[in-house]
């Protein structure tokens, strides 16, 4: 299946792993990229010393291509991006930032920059510091969102640039995917799913709450901070909603209260599977979900499902 993104980042199939915090290490990321995706490591706020580790091991699994993302808020950003570029990193994503800062030695050093962007003036603003394509992200996703869908942003996005895109957001089969690439998308960005894939060191909590989630069952909490976050409910969630309604009807909104509940909630989730106040990311998508399958096999149930979901609906032009 090939496509601007397959081309440009020499992957089999244009599907591209979400950097999700805590989730997103070397078993997973290289079971995907090894399956013929593109497997991404995230790094969030680690110190150099642990991307190094993570980059050591993945080269050391992964036989195929993969990503590590930049998260731009890491207090250790510079040093990170200096090792990144030592190491021979062929692809980055970026997330929390704007990477226009490092664009300039990222493209002496041959590197493939995707940023993430949940807007149409965003995109363009990526595209003229010269990244090779974009991630567009819509309040589908899991974890931290934006304000616009994935399915009204994408379009108007698509319309605005050149360089390949990548959807994020409300993708949790090969139906979602046709629609993607039908929209103008060149791949899709897939996190939920791979939470729950055999490869993924998430707690089996997590990836059971993931399996038993319904279309209702994900809120999104932080509205008040401006970093909205969409998670599953639970215990942490009611008590999180609570204490942002009461400070939302303050003249001065206390936010480190809120900072004090969500602190180390998604660790608890991810690595302890802490129902009660763990914080269980995941996007809308979660009640397509209903088992634990290989990377390999999700791959395989995308592609096939867009392909003959492409090939049903030429009837209608036939």
């Amino acid at each position: 299946m090939k496509t601007a993104i397959t081309e440009l980042l020499n992957i089999e199939y244009p599907i591209v792993q979400g950097a999700m915090a805590w989730v997103a290490d070397a078993d997973l990321a290289s079971a995907v990229s090894n399956a013929g995706g593109l497997g991404v490591i995230g790094t969030g706020h680690d110190p150099v010393e642990v991307v190094e580790k993570k980059v050591t091991l993945m080269k050391e699994k992964a036989s195929k291509p993969f990503a590590v993302n930049v998260m731009l808020l890491n207090p250790q950003v510079d040093a990170v991006v200096d090792y990144l570029i030592e190491a021979g990193i062929k692809i980055i994503t970026t997330g929390a930032g704007n990477p226009a800062k490092y664009m300039k030695r990222f493209k002496e050093a041959g590197i493939a920059v995707i940023p993430v962007v949940a807007s149409v003036a965003l995109a363009k603003r990526m595209e003229r510091i010269g990244a090779d394509a974009i991630i567009v992200e819509g309040m589908e996703a899991g974890g931290h969102i934006g304000k616009s869908t994935t399915m009204t942003l994408l379009p108007q996005v698509v319309d605005e640039i050149n360089i390949p895109i990548i959807a994020a957001g409300g993708f949790g089969d090969g139906r979602g995917m046709a629609a993607a690439l039908m929209l103008g998308a060149d791949a899709i960005q897939v996190g939920t799913r791979f939470v729950v894939s055999h490869e993924s060191n998430a707690h089996p909590r997590f990836k059971q709450a993931i399996i038993e989630a319904k279309d209702i069952d994900t809120v999104v909490t932080g509205q008040i901070t401006g970093h909205p976050v969409r998670v599953l409910r639970n215990p942490l969630t009611t008590q999180y909603l609570q204490a942002e309604k009461e400070e939302t009807s303050k003249e001065t909104p206390d936010i480190l209260r809120l900072d004090e509940i969500a602190k180390g909630a998604l660790r608890r989730a991810v690595v302890e599977g802490d129902w009660q106040s763990g914080s269980f990311m995941a996007g809308q998508i979660a009640g397509l979900v209903s088992k634990e399958q290989s990377c390999h096999d999700i791959i395989q149930d995308y592609i096939n499902e867009c392909k003959e979901i492409i090939k049903i609906n030429q009837k209608f032009v036939d």
